[in-house]
């Protein structure tokens, strides 16, 4: 209704868009074909239509969820992304057995007040609720206790992982810097001296109009190569490329790989250094080592440390074979801190890393432990995290540019997270049975959000425009009701 275009054209924006990831003047040119209809109307049929009809859909569905709560109860899992310049919130509750979205829209605060006005409409829908997945958000947790007295709150095991290996991880990255200071004191002239030196010269490959040189293949005659050059240049490469390594806590800490791989390397050289003896090679070989000697101590603590993380996920991990209760892994989880604690004695900073490892556990552990009386409850919120890399991806996809893909997920972040269906030829005939004033109802909360946006522009005209809307409307009020 009070609408030029039907619902197939609606559905075929929709689905462009989001499964095909087409930018939207990518959509109008393959409509043009089919469809008189403006780049314009394009960009305002999936924002004000498709949008808002795909979120009604999913009120449609509320028989599934119903359904499920009276076959299996249902599990909620939670999650949010962290805004960016002081933004509000964008969060997203779904239910993991029909993959529903039971809301999703943004906070102005993360306190327990803003959670438990969040959590009470679903609260009072009166559903069987078995369990809640969230993240173990500070203000989440009370307000959860509060709102769903009764339901097991479960913490996603790896955040609970990320959150121990904290300390290990930033003592890591300080060793890490450390120690390629250390090197590039040592030898840091030598392993840049490839791309410095004359003989090689200051441009290496090249392409374009005019390419560097390279070797004939078809040339019969053999090239003229210094060997030693070639291999005293790889290993200058190997050295500057190990001082390049990233880490990924919990457990890839780019810290104790480069100690492991400098040291490697250093005993490497020896077998080179004994058949051709090259002061290059020597002077390389004795600076790694004498940046790894200052270090060694620190790197015995990390790595000792790094073992308990490892043993800990080891000890968590679902062995189906010979299943354990909640009860059995958290009596082995605290087993296993005890005696990091008696291992750490003597050492303050393996005590500091135990002390902080056992304070985190005791954090989670009324929600560490679910999963394994219960195996449709997650071990973690990751499904949730992989949803909104999947937006931005998508987001990106669409826009070509990181800014843009910000600001969407402001705009219409809560909708773009509504599942869409399994093809096109579902889209249509689901919304089409849409109630028309659900629909105006749906429409209106996606324009209400927008407006908070109108002033968001580097448009200099288009600021000044809604400025001056302000202005007229705010000349209009009558003095009387001006706000002391």
């Amino acid at each position: 209704m009070h609408c030029t275009y039907g619902y197939d054209i609606i559905a075929s924006i929709g689905w462009q868009r989001q499964i095909g990831l087409k930018i939207f003047d990518d959509i109008h040119a393959n409509l043009l074909s089919k469809v008189q209809i403006s780049s314009s109307q394009v960009r305002h049929l999936y924002n004000e239509r498709y949008l808002p009809l795909l979120a009604c859909n999913e009120r449609v569905l509320f028989d599934q969820l119903k359904h499920a709560s009276e076959e299996f109860g249902l599990i909620y899992t939670l999650d949010g992304l962290a805004p960016e310049g002081g933004e509000a919130q964008l969060w997203v509750v779904r239910e993991l057995h029909t993959n529903l979205t039971i809301r999703s829209g943004w906070l102005g605060g993360q306190d327990q007040e803003t959670f438990e006005e969040f959590l009470k409409p679903i609260a009072e829908l009166d559903l069987d609720v078995t369990s809640i997945m969230s993240d173990k958000q500070r203000g989440l947790v009370p307000a959860i206790k509060t709102v769903f007295p009764s339901v097991p709150h479960a913490y996603c095991q790896a955040h609970y992982l990320g959150n121990i290996a904290e300390p290990v991880a930033s003592a890591d990255e300080s060793m890490k810097v450390s120690l390629r200071k250390n090197v590039r004191n040592e030898v840091g002239d030598l392993i840049r001296s490839e791309h410095q030196g004359e003989t090689q010269g200051r441009v290496l490959t090249v392409t374009g109009i005019l390419p560097s040189p390279i070797d004939d293949p078809e040339d019969d005659t053999p090239p003229i190569r210094n060997e030693q050059e070639d291999i005293v240049n790889a290993l200058m490469r190997r050295a500057r490329y190990l001082l390049t390594l990233k880490g990924r806590p919990p457990f890839r800490l780019a810290g104790i790989e480069m100690f492991e791989r400098l040291t490697d390397l250093a005993w490497e050289l020896d077998e080179f250094i004994l058949h051709l003896p090259d002061s290059r090679l020597q002077e390389l070989q004795q600076g790694i080592c004498t940046a790894l000697r200052s270090i060694s101590s620190k790197y015995a603590d990390i790595k000792y440390a790094a073992g308990w993380l490892q043993d800990i996920c080891d000890l968590l991990e679902v062995d189906e074979k010979n299943p354990r209760t909640a009860e059995e892994v958290r009596t082995e989880l605290f087993a296993y801190l005890a005696l990091i604690k008696k291992q750490s004695v003597g050492n303050p900073v393996l005590i500091d890393f135990a002390k902080r490892i056992c304070k985190t556990t005791d954090s989670y552990a009324s929600g560490l432990f679910h999963s394994y009386d219960d195996p449709n409850i997650p071990r973690t919120n990751n499904e949730r995290e992989s949803e909104f890399r999947e937006l931005k991806r998508r987001l990106l996809k669409t826009t070509g540019q990181k800014g843009a893909t910000l600001r969407l997920i402001q705009r219409s972040g809560a909708w773009e997270l509504i599942q869409t269906q399994g093809s096109i030829s579902e889209i249509t005939p689901a919304i089409s049975r849409i109630d028309f004033d659900e629909f105006c109802k749906e429409r209106q909360r996606v324009k209400n959000h927008r407006e908070r946006f109108r002033l968001h522009t580097r448009s200099a005209d288009q600021a000044n425009k809604q400025i001056e809307k302000l202005r007229k409307r705010w000349l209009e009020i009558p003095v009387g009701e001006l706000l002391e």
